[in-house]
């Protein structure tokens, strides 16, 4: 049977897709899938959505006692075998078997959504749960397809991993993102390239954020960008103004709010090594592991490796909303909360195209070179895609390089297909690729294979004149335009 998509789930195509599959194999016995995704991506809807078109059992996790679990679930099991009274379970082994042991012919969905919140009171779940899908494939089961699902990344992460006791047991490990930068422009029905970008550097790709963080109120122009985020996203009367806080506070292991909150603003300030991050807080670089280890699980934080030199990574965060938050929002709450975002946004707009698009444009230029450029446009298919230092020694100086390509390793020296520098807001001319060209001299001198390396000049400001008469063999010129093309 063919399961089509609901018509108000938007995209997700690939997720609907592995759902569908999974909950129609074919096995005779109850299979375990997991279902991850940081908060508002529109889990709850694709998961509760397929219980509906399957008649499938959706269960929803609450912060609260055991017994009021064992309750409420009672109520939905009795509705699903036609009891007129809930059934009363006074254990979870008890609810877990009575589940798994639904009677059904063919495949059945049953979803567990908030899942950390019954771990929460109930650590031995997962244990329970492991020793009741180990029984049933050992004398057989009803076909259930059961499905948990959890907003707390770092929490559902461990679920499958080490030794947990659900390690080797998943028949689905789903992971729903945010939106990319294409498809959050398509979402949010802004055509004009430099707009989605100004957009998504503020409220990136989640998808409530529009519907109802702020009730589909988008920027109409480029002109009404500055009205929409006074009135959409520094307004403390719209649910967008808090959400970058409460997206710490949902996380279970970020105990100390302070210290992550600070991590969080020390990157978004630009200190985006260990050592700068460490000095930004006041603590000790050994220090700092243990909490950046955490923003990692959580999916705030990413470690962007430096191409060219392996031992340097950086970080950044992956929400823009948290930059966003820590560069504007944060220095002037007490302003904001007082309904002074005009003076706020006035003050702030300069900081906000320096510390905020700058480095998200780079970022996107990045991502597009490593998901949306064709093969032909460096010759290759991209290995790697990052950032990169060079240090030159000659003229007491050091390159840093925006976008650097290379090609998947081939037992000999490491190709380079593109260098590439990114400037929003600046007209590029040639004296950007004769700094391109210098590294590429450089690289090639330190054993880099270079004589196919294209150079690439990202700018939403445009080209001079003699740079858009230069070969195209060479330089690549990107704008908006290529970027969302």
């Amino acid at each position: 049977m063919s399961l089509v998509k609901p018509p108000e789930i938007f995209d997700r195509e690939a997720e609907w897709a592995e759902l569908v599959n999974f909950i129609q194999d074919d096995s005779p016995f109850p299979t375990l899938g997991v279902v991850s995704g940081r908060r508002r991506q529109g889990k709850t809807l694709l998961l509760g959505s397929l219980c509906e078109a399957t008649g499938g059992v959706y269960i929803e996790g609450t912060e609260a006692v055991p017994a009021e679990h064992f309750h409420l679930i009672g109520e939905l099991l009795a509705a699903r075998v036609g009891s007129p009274a809930p059934l009363r379970f006074t254990s979870w082994r008890a609810i877990i078997d009575a589940i798994l042991d639904l009677e059904t012919s063919t495949p059945l969905p049953v979803v567990i959504d908030e899942f950390p919140y019954l771990v929460k009171g109930s650590r031995e779940l997962p244990s329970i749960l492991q020793a009741a899908l180990d029984l049933r494939r050992r004398r057989g089961g009803s076909p259930i397809r059961l499905i948990l699902c959890g907003s707390a990344l770092s929490f559902m992460g461990s679920l499958l991993s080490g030794d947990a006791p659900l390690r080797g047991r998943a028949g689905l490990e789903l992971v729903v993102p945010t939106l990319d930068y294409q498809v959050a422009a398509e979402f949010w029905q802004i055509s004009d390239p430099r707009l989605a970008l100004l957009t998504h550097a503020v409220v990136g790709g989640t998808p409530a954020y529009r519907r109802e963080y702020v009730r589909d109120d988008a920027p109409r122009s480029l002109a009404d960008f500055d009205d929409w985020v006074e009135r959409a996203v520094l307004n403390p009367a719209r649910p967008l103004f808090r959400e970058a806080r409460y997206l710490l506070a949902e996380e279970p292991d970020l105990r100390d709010s302070a210290l992550y909150h600070s991590v969080l603003a020390a990157v978004a300030e630009g200190n985006a090594s260990r050592g700068g991050i460490a000095g930004y807080i006041g603590r000790k670089a050994t220090e700092i592991s243990h909490p950046l280890t955490v923003l990692e699980d959580a999916g705030l934080l990413a470690k962007s490796p430096d191409m060219l030199r392996a031992a340097r990574p950086l970080y950044r965060v992956t929400e823009p909303l948290v930059t966003f938050y820590h560069t504007i929002m944060r220095p002037a709450w007490r302003e904001l909360e007082r309904r002074r975002a005009d003076r706020v946004w006035a003050r702030s707009k300069g900081r906000f195209m320096s510390g905020v698009v700058g480095p998200h444009f780079e970022e996107i230029c990045r991502t597009w070179a490593a998901d949306f450029a064709d093969a032909e446009m460096f010759g290759d298919i991209p290995g790697e895609v990052g950032h990169g230092v060079v240090n030159d020694q000659e003229r007491r100086t050091s390159h840093e390089i925006d976008v650097v390509v290379l090609a998947p390793p081939d037992g000999g020296p490491r190709r380079v297909l593109c260098l590439g520098e990114a400037k929003w807001g600046e007209v590029m001319g040639s004296g950007h690729v004769e700094r391109l060209r210098r590294v590429r001299d450089l690289l090639s001198q330190r054993g880099y294979d270079t004589r196919s390396t294209r150079l690439a000049c990202f700018s939403t400001a445009g080209f001079t004149p003699d740079l858009l008469a230069s070969s195209r063999d060479e330089v690549i010129l990107a704008g908006p335009e290529l970027l969302y093309s």
